[in-house]
């Protein structure tokens, strides 16, 4: 199977490498999914793509005209594929099924702390070489409450 994958990142590539158990014939490209980069994948029979790359109507027909019969998605969302219109064409579509719940807890969890001891402000003001405390005063989270909305697997 040939696979072309769609807006690459370097840090995606060697884990996509080692990842290709059967043998595939990756190729692999920076530039995003459209209409104007949807010829590169002609002969392939699959692409891989990620969020921002357009799978809509007419990038699907072009997939369709050169052979591409399979679209893997590397991330949970697939907003941005025309589903109807990839079944209509026999293109086959998956994604991924969920993300790490413990992972995105944990950004959430690295996200209030940056607030509470505002570390964005700080990392802006060290970068200007302004050592300044006054305006960095953070609060302990110790005695707030803190709601979680929703107990899925994330939640709980």
């Amino acid at each position: 199977m040939k696979v072309l994958v769609y807006s690459i990142k370097d840090y995606e590539r060697k884990y996509l490498e080692s990842a290709n158990k059967f043998s595939f014939q990756v190729a692999f490209t920076d530039k995003a999914l459209s209409v104007a980069t949807a010829r590169k994948a002609k002969g392939y029979d699959a692409v891989c793509i990620f969020t921002h790359d357009a799978a809509d109507e007419p990038v699907l027909e072009i997939l369709a005209k050169g052979g591409t019969r399979f679209i893997a998605i590397r991330a949970a969302g697939y907003d941005n594929v025309d589903i109807g219109k990839a079944l209509q064409l026999g293109i086959r579509v998956a994604n991924v099924p969920a993300y790490s719940p413990y992972s995105v807890a944990e950004h959430a969890t690295a996200l209030i702390l940056a607030l509470n001891r505002r570390l964005v402000a700080a990392d802006r003001q060290v970068h200007h070489r302004d050592f300044t405390v006054s305006k960095l005063i953070g609060f302990d989270l110790h005695g707030k409450t803190a709601g979680i909305i929703g107990t899925g697997k994330i939640g709980s």
